[in-house]
């Protein structure tokens, strides 16, 4: 596991772009997402892709399935095949203890000949104080290069977070 970058936010910010990735030297990619404060309640968090260094971002032909649960004994399925973006945190609350953190795997981005996949576990309190989780997939199905990250919200800013993106060396 080697450090790229580490992102820290203190103020109201829509997105944390990482356009440095060294996709021509990792295959997996680990990013990890730490006390994400939200701008206001129940927003969900999410990652975009880029193949032109961020300069602009894919918006649409991702594909998401998660599995969601609270300490209440609720649980729910999200899924679908049409989605804009990779889904990562699910609707958080924003009062001073409902925080986030969550750690997800991309697999293939600087692979032009293969899908970029990703796996992600999250954890956190939504609004009502509740203890929520959330595991999942998402793929975005372009053969393509990615060769950038976007981490932001679906509606509001981030209020604060540290959110960090590594690389998994292959050891031969």
């Amino acid at each position: 596991l080697e450090l790229i970058e580490t992102q820290t936010i203190t103020s109201d910010t829509s997105a944390v772009d990482f356009t440095n990735i060294k996709e021509n030297i990792y295959n997996v990619h680990f990013l990890t997402v730490n006390d994400l404060h939200l701008a206001s309640d129940n927003n969900l968090a999410q990652i975009r892709l880029s193949s032109d260094n961020g300069s602009s971002f894919v918006s649409s032909g991702y594909q998401s399935a998660v599995q969601r649960g609270s300490s209440t004994g609720s649980f729910a399925e999200d899924k679908s095949t049409s989605l804009g973006y990779i889904r990562f945190i699910s609707n958080m609350g924003n009062a001073t203890n409902e925080t986030g953190n969550a750690y997800m795997y991309l697999y293939n981005l600087g692979d032009s000949t293969k899908y970029s996949f990703t796996t992600m576990h999250s954890l956190g309190l939504n609004s009502a104080g509740t203890l929520i989780m959330g595991f999942g997939s998402g793929v975005l199905p372009t053969a393509t290069t990615h060769n950038a990250i976007r981490f932001m919200l679906n509606s509001v800013n981030i209020a604060s977070v540290d959110v960090s993106l590594y690389g998994i060396k292959e050891y031969s």
